[in-house]
């Protein structure tokens, strides 16, 4: 470990139990999280009334002989009781196991027999049938919504009873369960929802977490004094880092998963900075497009980017704006990008991007409206936080620059590694994977990127999904995707194929909100989502749409066919991971006669 990593650690908590106990010890009174109750009422919670009630989850916990790095698997939405039940297992010294709540029944019975966890905590029975008399060794089921037995099914109430009679009996046996527990101590069994093959189970360590907190308080990234909005999964490690970063800060989070609710919370709880994948950001940007397409409203919105995006170079070298061009932006934000800040409620100073890669274009053009979306970078490997821009000079299309205490380099082939205290400890029960992920204390991430004179590191593709057409060329599939995403404002997903075909395809999927917004203003008012997608005048637009995004691409990276399919790629259907993540080879296979009908007669040129 580095100096500047060992200089991050020194003198911190040495587990995410104790460093709960440390931040309700330094700001007992001020708010920690903020939640929406069963009417929808926004409730609030101070630290030391979070750490009350978390020992007495946890309490409850050892109830049911909950042991050191013991795995509790927890298979939920994000809410507050996500958070509360995932900070009491840190309090004992136990280990958490992350199921996305969309995990099909084989792979949940898997993660949950592979990792041994030995109690479940469900959303709801209908979470916990999944089960279905599977992993012999789980001893207790709790369900956040739902009735109990009492004995081998707890309901959270009954979980929180006996934790409390625990404590009247014995005040200290959370704090004396994690008596042992260190830095190097298992914290965390995030199973990566694999585009091939079964998940892998990686193991993040009270050091991983540790670190990642105090990392980014370094950073000055984010203040005490900040309000999170936290819809993201808990169940990714982009979610769960936010915890942790959160605990050792000691910022509030308005904690509610429902993503049909963000917008209208966001409104509700007005917070300084949200985190999100780029998906999100896509949809925001392609609603604002599709509302205001046409007329006096559309020709308005339209002048505003185009005078947004005039300014960036002023405003992002840090200069003033030329006088006509200033009283334009003035205008334009009076106009226009005002509103949008208010929809987001009005206090956004930053929003972070990560997951996935964020198209320059999106990032621009929220920009443009002055509101800064920052990308970052990491893997579940390296702990979610690995690279990350600031907000106050952001580099677009890049993801900054690697976290303290961290190292990175690029290998021959252009693939991204890192080094430090971010990197997992390893691949549960596979040794073998973990040697070949793991060399020399490098981390192969199979990511390929550029770091600039400034040490901005830049991705273009994971090292995997690179195609090379018949010709020789190679083509990123990221990249031409993102330009689809950018230049369509109604598309849902895009895949691109062409992998040793003579030129590249697309498979595109609609998002049925917003392409019925756009069909209403565009003679189709009382379509549905079928007909819209089956229509002339949509493929037309879609093909328009497609020639803009490939005046942005080399000639051999350009799309010249494309189909759009009836339905949006689903986990059930096997085309998308539990995180979203494409399953490329699935998606071939299962749509091979789409892909071949775009093949049948190859034009000459690539």
């Amino acid at each position: 470990m580095n100096t500047q990593a060992e200089a991050i650690l020194q003198g911190k908590p040495t587990s995410v139990g104790a460093l709960l106990n440390w931040r309700a010890e330094q700001t007992p009174h001020t708010e920690a999280f903020r939640y929406p109750d069963g009417n929808d009422v926004w409730q609030s919670l101070t630290w030391a009334q979070t750490k009350q009630r978390v020992h007495e989850i946890a309490a409850g916990l050892l109830t049911l002989d909950v042991g050191q790095e013991e795995r509790v698997a927890i298979a939920a939405p994000t809410r507050i009781e996500w958070v509360l039940i995932d900070l009491a297992i840190s309090a004992i010294g136990a280990a958490t196991t992350t199921i996305y709540p969309n995990t099909a029944p084989d792979d949940f019975q898997y993660i949950i027999g592979h990792s041994a966890s030995k109690v479940l905590v469900a959303d709801n029975a209908e979470q916990a049938a999944k089960l279905d008399g599977g992993a012999d060794q789980v001893r207790a089921v709790v369900l956040f919504d739902g009735e109990g037995d009492g004995e081998r099914t707890l309901s959270w109430q009954q979980l929180i009873a006996r934790g409390k009679q625990r404590l009247n009996e014995d005040p200290g046996c959370v704090d004396a369960a994690r008596e042992g527990i260190g830095l190097d101590s298992l914290a965390t069994l995030i199973y990566t929802s694999g585009t091939t093959g079964r998940p892998k189970g990686v193991e993040l360590t009270q050091r991983n977490w540790i670190y990642e907190g105090f990392a980014v308080e370094k950073l000055e990234l984010i203040s005490f004094n900040d309000l999170q909005y936290l819809w993201l999964p808990l169940s990714h490690v982009f979610g769960k880092c936010l915890l942790a970063i959160q605990v050792a800060i000691g910022f509030a989070s308005a904690v509610d998963g429902r993503v049909d609710r963000i917008v209208a919370n966001l409104g509700a709880t007005n917070p300084t900075f949200m985190c999100g994948a780029p998906r999100i950001y896509e949809k925001v940007r392609a609603t604002v497009l599709s509302s205001n397409s046409t007329g006096v409203k559309g020709a308005i919105a339209r002048w505003a980017f185009s005078v947004g995006k005039e300014s960036h170079p002023y405003r992002l070298a840090g200069r003033p704006l030329p006088g006509l061009l200033g009283l334009q932006y003035k205008v334009a934000d009076k106009l226009v990008f005002h509103k949008l800040r208010e929809r987001l409620g009005g206090r956004i100073r930053f929003m972070v991007s990560g997951s996935a890669k964020l198209n320059v274009k999106v990032q621009g053009w929220f920009y443009s409206a002055g509101l800064v979306v920052i990308e970052g970078y990491g893997l579940t490997e390296t702990t979610a936080f690995s690279f990350v821009n600031l907000p106050s000079e952001p580099r677009f299309g890049t993801v900054g620059k690697v976290a303290p205490g961290s190292e990175v380099r690029i290998a021959e082939d252009g693939e991204v590694l890192l080094r430090g205290p971010g990197v997992m400890r390893g691949y549960h029960n596979a040794d073998d994977l973990t040697a070949e992920a793991i060399v020399d204390g490098w981390f192969h991430t199979g990511d390929v990127g550029e770091l600039d004179a400034e040490g901005n590191l830049t991705l273009t593709d994971r090292k995997k999904d690179v195609m090379k057409t018949s010709g020789g060329k190679y083509v990123a599939p990221q990249k031409v995707e993102g330009a689809l995403v950018a230049a369509i404002p109604f598309v849902s997903q895009a895949v691109v194929v062409g992998d040793g075909r003579k030129y590249i395809s697309a498979l595109l999927t609609l998002d049925a909100d917003n392409v019925k917004r756009w069909a209403a203003v565009h003679g189709m008012p009382d379509a549905d989502y079928a007909e819209i997608v089956a229509s002339d005048k949509t493929r037309e637009a879609v093909q328009g749409f497609i020639d803009q995004a490939n005046a942005t691409l080399e000639r051999w990276e350009t799309v010249k066919k494309f189909v759009i399919l009836p339905q949006e790629f689903s986990v059930d259907g096997g085309e998308v991971t539990p995180s979203m993540k494409i399953r490329r080879a699935s998606i071939a296979k299962r749509f091979a006669d789409e892909i071949d009908s775009m093949y049948e007669r190859e034009p000459d040129d690539e």
